[in-house]
């Protein structure tokens, strides 16, 4: 901000004229201060309290040039006006390109005086519109810095969050496992360890948010292997050593990974429990990618349509199934061509948009 009497140095070993531009710049309101030389208006800047310069060219030990370039050489230095009575266009650019606000011919009988208020007056207005820049520039540079320390909080604690929260998943799921073993009747234990996959399920999806570099988007295909992972270490004997898995890298987000890992859990599981009665068989998961769409088949070469109803069943699995398949607004088929068992879900990788977003859209 300009004070109300700016206060204008003028350096010129020329103490008539130095005087002419006391009495006319007084006048228009200014405060003048006068310095005889470089060497002198240099001493009187460092004292401060200076919000302008009108500098001369040609002064004995320092020159004008000279004296600009000391001048820009100090941090917050004023806005110069450079004063000659030379008529060379060359002088006025070198003192532009020195650092110079303006650039002014004068003359011994101070008819100039007039032309350097106006000047001096353009060079405190330029200077206060690029200090005003700067200070917005530097609040901007600030105010992006905050956001970047904030982001990084928010980072490290949905990190430990995730993380926090993958291992207390991780935990009910080995309590649930470890009840599923100490169990003595074959339905408690089935039902504990679906209880435990279904646990697990989720609990990989925090474990994938917490090692991961992005916390909002999970690698499918990545997710998927660790989950398969999970349910051969976790299944009894060898009845999934033959468990594949084929993927494209997907990025999706977090719910509905963790929808799909429950419907592939539930898929596996009912494949491991009823498609080889006789023993064990390939189960095979596939992920692709259609354009914006995504299809995800859980197959086997087991006895299909001939499976026998277990009656024990609650129907759970299948009530699980669709309640995931509806979250994410997939289409659920059985592969009639398939000689065993084939179920293919198709989806796009992102939820559309609620009607009443879209129809807004549409109108904007």
């Amino acid at each position: 901000m300009t004070p109300a009497t700016p206060t204008l140095l003028y350096i010129d070993d020329d103490p008539g004229l130095a005087r002419l531009v006391d009495r006319g710049l007084t006048r228009a309101g200014f405060k003048v201060v006068h310095a005889e030389g470089g060497e002198q208006g240099l001493a009187r800047l460092a004292q401060g309290g200076i919000d302008a310069i009108a500098l001369d060219q040609h002064m004995p030990g320092l020159d004008g040039l000279e004296t600009l370039e000391r001048i820009m050489a100090i941090a917050d230095a004023p806005p110069v006006v450079f004063v000659t009575a030379s008529q060379e266009s060359a002088i006025a650019v070198t003192a532009l390109k020195a650092g110079a606000a303006d650039y002014l011919v004068k003359d011994v009988q101070g008819d100039f005086i007039p032309l350097l208020q106006v000047a001096v007056n353009g060079a405190l207005k330029q200077a206060a519109l690029q200090r005003a820049r700067d200070e917005a520039e530097a609040e901007v540079h600030a105010s992006r810095d905050r956001y970047a320390a904030l982001a990084a909080e928010r980072e490290v604690l949905l990190r430990e969050v995730n993380h926090r929260v993958g291992n207390s998943l991780q935990i009910i799921a080995s309590l649930l496992h470890l009840q599923a073993n100490s169990s003595t009747q074959d339905d408690v234990k089935a039902a504990l360890t679906n209880a435990m996959g279904r646990v697990a399920a989720v609990a990989q999806v925090h474990r994938r948010l917490y090692t991961s570099h992005d916390l909002k988007s999970v690698m499918l295909n990545q997710y998927l292997e660790a989950l398969l992972e999970d349910l051969r270490r976790s299944a009894e004997g060898n009845r999934m050593s033959r468990l594949t898995l084929t993927a494209e890298p997907v990025e999706i987000d977090p719910d509905r990974a963790v929808a799909i890992g429950i419907i592939v859990n539930e898929l596996v599981m009912n494949a491991v429990k009823y498609a080889y009665p006789d023993g064990a068989g390939p189960i095979h998961v596939e992920l692709k990618a259609l354009g914006d769409d995504l299809e995800l088949a859980i197959s086997d070469d087991g006895v299909g349509l001939n499976v026998k109803v277990d009656p024990r069943s609650t129907g759970m699995g299948q009530r699980i199934v669709s309640a995931m398949a509806s979250k994410l607004e997939a289409n659920v088929e059985r592969d009639p061509a398939h000689s065993g068992t084939r179920i293919v879900l198709r989806f796009r990788r992102v939820n559309a948009p609620p009607a009443s977003i879209s129809a807004s859209a549409a109108a904007g």
